[in-house]
């Protein structure tokens, strides 16, 4: 539908009413809202063990770095390039706090952030946001053991309230970020899924802990040498995993595996240091962007449901009634210019941190991923040098 009006003087009041009845028909043919399908998690207290849990139940999680595509719709609404960007980092940033979420619950053994799955993890996450802005955040979430048991796959969901954007989100100054006292608008979201991996452990018996423990040393160890070590390994008709030989434990060679493995940990917590160095960079920059959005969608909101009553304004043909609302339109048309640009900034604002992610670590070189998949050749050469396989 294109309207054509000449911008004189003497036609700026037929224009109004023009532009005022184009807005009413449209705001007729808006759909009616739907109720979110992933019901939302609500107010979630975290599951946490004020004692340290048996050794069997300390199992070592990977939390990868997640999946985000891009929904053509969001693309459309505000701006598909700097948008898509701010999704791109959204992907390491989201599983950060999930890791520290973890961590917290004093429930695991070491969580980590990673680039890629990982041989070494006694439980992998992973994750693909369905939804995120300001006022929303869906995840699918799966998670997997070494044996190939699935403990979740789900899909989550929380809402914001304008209590979770306090007046201390609205950064000056002289008001400086305190990373301290912030606590993430959907954190009830990341206590749901501990406590659903707690409850998810303990429906399983200490033996069946300790296996999924000793598999993942044996799966490592196939990754590293696969002639050595594939047949201590049997997999069902369901994929899952279980132990077909255990080498001795005076094994040299097994010794040699949990040497190799030793080094690979520490070199996953020098790439989980480097998200934490990313995520803590980003915090001030990305939650100043969230707290944008959902200012923005509010004010959205507001226009449709005023735009939805119609009563308000067919009894009076004013020119101020007229005027009023055509500057609603106006400034919402500057709102979303005015997001944009934050998206733009927020980009540049966390530009050097996601350089400084992919600047060589131990000599390698590329992005994060690259240099993980680097890492994991250089020490299945090295095993074959050191056990003359080579």
């Amino acid at each position: 539908m294109k309207i054509f009006v000449t911008n004189t003087p003497s036609n700026s009041w037929r224009q109004l009413w023009i532009l005022v009845i184009f807005l009413g028909a449209c705001a007729q043919r808006l759909p009616v809202p739907v109720l979110p399908v992933i019901p939302p998690v609500g107010t979630v207290s975290l599951d946490q063990a004020f004692a340290a849990p048996d050794e069997s139940q300390t199992l070592d999680i990977g939390v990868r770095v997640f999946d985000n595509p891009v929904d053509a719709a969001d693309s459309e609404q505000f701006g598909e390039l700097a948008f898509k960007e701010i999704r791109d980092n959204e992907t390491q940033y989201l599983p950060y706090v999930l890791r520290n979420t973890l961590i917290d619950s004093n429930q695991w053994g070491a969580v980590r952030v990673l680039p890629q799955n990982d041989p070494s993890m006694d439980l992998l996450i992973t994750g693909t946001v369905i939804k995120s802005d300001g006022q929303e955040l869906q995840l699918h979430v799966e998670v997997y053991d070494s044996t190939g048991r699935e403990w979740l796959n789900k899909d989550y969901a929380d809402f914001t309230s304008g209590e979770d954007f306090p007046a201390s989100t609205r950064y000056t100054p002289g008001n400086r970020f305190d990373a301290a006292a912030f606590v993430d608008p959907f954190q009830d979201l990341y206590n749901q899924i501990n406590n659903d991996l707690v409850a998810a452990r303990t429906v399983l018996g200490d033996a069946e802990l300790i296996a999924i423990k000793r598999i993942s040393q044996l799966v490592y160890a196939a990754d590293l040498s696969p002639d050595s070590f594939a047949h201590t390994l049997t997999r069902d008709s369901s994929g899952k995993l279980s132990v077909n030989s255990l080498p001795a434990g005076n094994d040299p060679m097994l010794a040699r595996v949990e040497d190799m493995r030793l080094r690979h940990h520490q070199f996953i917590d020098t790439v989980d240091e480097y998200y934490q160095a990313l995520y803590e960079d980003m915090q001030p920059a990305y939650v100043t962007w969230r707290r944008y959005s959902y200012d923005q969608i509010e004010q959205a909101e507001d226009s449709l449901l005023e735009a939805y009553d119609a009563s308000r304004y067919s009894s009076s043909r004013g020119y101020l009634t007229l005027t009023q609302r055509y500057d609603r339109y106006r400034w919402s048309k500057i709102f979303e210019l005015e997001f944009q640009e934050l998206a733009t900034g927020f980009n540049r604002e966390i530009a050097p941190a996601i350089l400084e992610l992919n600047k060589q670590v131990h000599g390698l070189s590329g992005t994060m991923e690259e240099q993980y998949l680097q890492w994991r050749r250089i020490l299945r050469e090295l095993f074959a040098l050191e056990t003359g396989q080579l």
